[in-house]
């Protein structure tokens, strides 16, 4: 009787280089969404003003923010190369190889990446990677597609192309790969949700008190 011990080699290093890199990366989101929570949405504004980012871009926060941009898709990239290697020396599994699990691949992959593009021109640039961190803020918060699917269309369209990429390449380790990122992705949206909401509403609050001011 097979047991999952030989369809995921777990003796492989890649394979726990990137279940350590998302456990490493969500401490440090947890850690400063906790730090974030616990302070005044009005401090974390002035906080902003001297974030380390904006200083080394002579306090212009859009350079700062386009600076992690770039920092943020390099990281994605060698994420997604180290998913792809982790898999390469994994075992494949006759389960999830032939026409139905390659058309599922598929089908996974490209609406995966519909739900990531889409997003991201929704949001843009700024929106996409952290610009409310710096302070710029969307006329509104976006509602329309892909965000009227779901409420994180990266994180789950992000999920469904891991899923997608392990079945095409017929790999039990990359399922299980996808079910790590994804608990990963679930816990980070339990601080980022409330955090972004916030700042909307304290914004929205603001100007109906200037609003009002002004009558």
């Amino acid at each position: 009787m097979s047991s999952i011990s030989d369809y995921v080699d777990l003796g492989q290093p890649m394979f726990w280089s990137l279940q350590q890199d998302q456990v490493r990366v969500l401490s440090k989101n947890k850690k400063q969404a906790e730090k974030d929570l616990k302070i005044s949405l009005r401090n974390k504004q002035e906080k902003q003003l001297t974030h380390i980012i904006t200083k080394l871009f002579g306090g212009n926060s859009l350079y700062g923010c386009y600076a992690l941009a770039v920092t943020i898709f390099t990281i994605g990239i060698i994420r997604d190369s180290i998913y792809e290697r982790a898999l390469r020396t994994q075992p494949t599994h006759p389960l999830l190889t032939g026409p139905v699990s390659n058309a599922l691949a598929l089908a996974l992959f490209t609406s995966g990446n519909i739900l990531v593009l889409t997003s991201m021109y929704a949001l843009g640039i700024t929106g996409t990677y952290l610009g409310d961190y710096f302070g710029i803020l969307m006329d509104e918060m976006v509602t329309g597609f892909p965000f009227n699917i779901c409420s994180a269309p990266m994180y789950y369209g992000s999920t469904l192309s891991f899923l997608g990429s392990a079945l095409w390449f017929g790999k039990p380790a990359g399922v299980v790969l996808t079910g790590v990122v994804f608990v990963v992705y679930k816990i980070a949206l339990r601080f980022e949700d409330p955090f972004t909401g916030g700042i909307y509403a304290e914004r929205e609050r603001k100007e109906k008190i200037e609003g009002k001011k002004s009558r």
